[in-house]
């Protein structure tokens, strides 16, 4: 048959098609007893019309899967083919099940090679995303098996089939369509003797599945981030320099952003509040900086619960309890609560200039928008840090940055968009634009902020999802699909999360607990 005298339409499967059903299940399954009554497939299709699916061809069916739903629990232990089926060859369909059970897939002998059944997978699995269902699970005949039986038990044939050193047309093909074995099943199917009486139970996962839950404790699966590339000006006073920030939170808010991020240490300029001769004095002037951190962080949080936006508070000189200086970013929540993370990694020039330390912690955290990690400027240009926030599920990626050059700036933004890569997350960069030649240390800026997502088909061609103008003060917007992060960890091109070689190497973060004094023999 020529492909150009194919007419295939997908469809439910209806009553009427019975007479045609039988005839294919009987030439299929004429050693398993052939076709299910009427009676059976009629109950079927009553109780769950949408999972049994036809292929017609010009009004001929030559493709069909049959389902049923089943509660997980039960039917992803060992089990038999007979715990499906009542009285009078009825199928025990769960109309409460959370996941769909695989009875039968059926290619008429004349359409094989047109991966018809590839195509009842899929629309099966569509189905289970449409309705929330947990899995797929079926039960799976290894056909072939009684070749081997004399020299390989079921699990050592199974092994070979999965190694692709035996092909078996029906566990060659689950696998193929993303089907995990779980489990061996014994005396699955007593009569069928190909398969020994032997059975895989086959698993699909729904990795976009939600239990149910509270409309008000349901995190968003799509996610709105706003960002501004300030600009570094002069203020006259530590008010003017607030009621810009709280001019762009406003207009963020406005947008329905859920974050509203700022670059590494924004306000510096209040430096310049000082006289000329005083911002000479480097560490003086750093200090002096530090003075207002406490301020802000009140009014930053203010802004937070009254404009009902979270806000990444670019980053600021913090003197710690140990009266060294440390650069901070700060995560307003919404709610009022307020985390920090500290800059790891310190440049050259800050420690030379302003003698600040490093942190010691790191961590991700749970917003109502995901979760999320904060690397400043330089520490992302670690690649351990962010693999390290990958590891703890971490969904967005935020990077305040400050550069002077062109060629810093390209450091920033390479190393984020490679961790936006291989970490399979969003990272958003965001920094700061201007010439100050009349404050210390502020005469020039570069920076052009951006959004980056994985480099795979669900997003942009070049993984860029929203760029700014470069060095021009201004607003941008970008909106996330978390979902779209489930669906590239577990499905995509390629895996990097999933596909690490952890018999190899490791990654593991110090116990610096020793530091805070902490007992560690407690």
């Amino acid at each position: 048959m020529s492909l150009e005298e194919l007419h295939l339409n997908l469809r439910n499967l209806t009553s009427d098609d019975y007479d045609q059903l039988k005839t294919l299940m009987d030439a299929v399954y004429h050693d398993l007893g052939g076709s299910w009554p009427k009676l059976t497939i009629d109950k079927l299709i009553h109780e769950f019309p949408d999972g049994q699916i036809a292929i017609e061809d010009d009004g001929l069916l030559v493709g069909v899967a049959l389902t049923v739903r089943v509660d997980y629990d039960e039917f992803s232990n060992p089990h038999k083919y007979d715990d499906l089926i009542g009285h009078r060859e009825t199928i025990l369909n769960d109309a409460d099940g959370d996941a769909m059970y695989g009875l039968d897939v059926l290619i008429h002998p004349d359409y094989r090679g047109y991966r018809l059944g590839r195509r009842l997978y899929e629309a099966r699995k569509e189905l289970c995303r449409s309705m929330n269902l947990r899995a797929i699970l079926a039960g799976g005949r290894i056909p072939e098996y009684h070749q081997y039986a004399d020299e390989l038990t079921p699990a050592q044939y199974i092994d070979k089939v999965s190694r692709k050193e035996i092909y078996d047309p029906i566990l060659s093909f689950q696998q193929a369509n993303d089907f995990q074995v779980k489990r061996l099943l014994r005396k699955y199917l007593p009569e069928d003797e190909q398969s020994r009486g032997y059975a895989t139970l086959l698993e699909w996962n729904n990795i976009l599945f939600e239990p149910a839950a509270s409309v008000l404790d349901t995190r968003p699966t799509q996610v709105r981030v706003g960002a501004v590339q300030w600009q570094m000006r002069e203020f006259s006073s530590v008010e003017a320099a607030l009621q810009q920030i709280e001019y762009f939170v406003d207009a963020l808010s406005d947008y329905q952003s859920d974050f509203a991020v700022f670059p590494e240490l924004f306000n510096a300029p209040l430096m310049g509040l000082q006289d000329r001769a005083a911002q000479q004095d480097q560490m003086g002037a750093i200090r002096f900086l530090a003075g207002f951190t406490e301020r802000f962080k009140i009014e930053l949080s203010r802004m937070a619960v009254s404009y009902n936006i979270n806000i990444v508070g670019g980053s600021m000189i913090e003197v710690g309890e140990d009266d060294r200086l440390y650069n901070i970013a700060y995560l307003f929540h919404r709610d009022g609560s307020v985390e920090r993370q500290a800059k790891l990694h310190i440049t050259p020039q800050e420690r030379r200039d302003w003698v600040i330390e490093g942190g010691d912690e790191l961590q991700v955290f749970d917003t109502d928008a995901g979760r999320v990690g904060i690397l400043i400027c330089y520490d992302v240009e670690f690649p351990e840090l962010g693999r390290l926030l990958a590891d703890q599920d971490m969904d967005i990626l935020f990077v305040p940055f400050w550069t002077d050059t062109k060629n810093g700036y390209l450091r920033v933004r390479h190393c984020s968009q490679a961790r936006a890569i291989e970490n399979e997350c969003y990272v958003v960069l965001c920094g700061s634009v201007g010439n100050l030649p009349s404050i210390e240390n502020l005469d020039i800026q570069y920076a052009q902020s951006a959004v980056f997502s994985p480099s795979d088909f669900a997003f942009p061609h070049d993984a860029v999802l929203a760029e700014t103008t470069p060095n021009t003060e201004m607003i941008f917007f970008s909106d996330l699909d978390l979902t779209r992060l489930t669906v590239v960890r577990a499905e995509g091109s390629v895996t990097n999360l999933k596909d690490r070689r952890k018999d190899l190497f490791d990654l593991r973060w110090r116990d610096w607990s020793w530091k805070s004094g902490a007992n560690l023999e407690e």
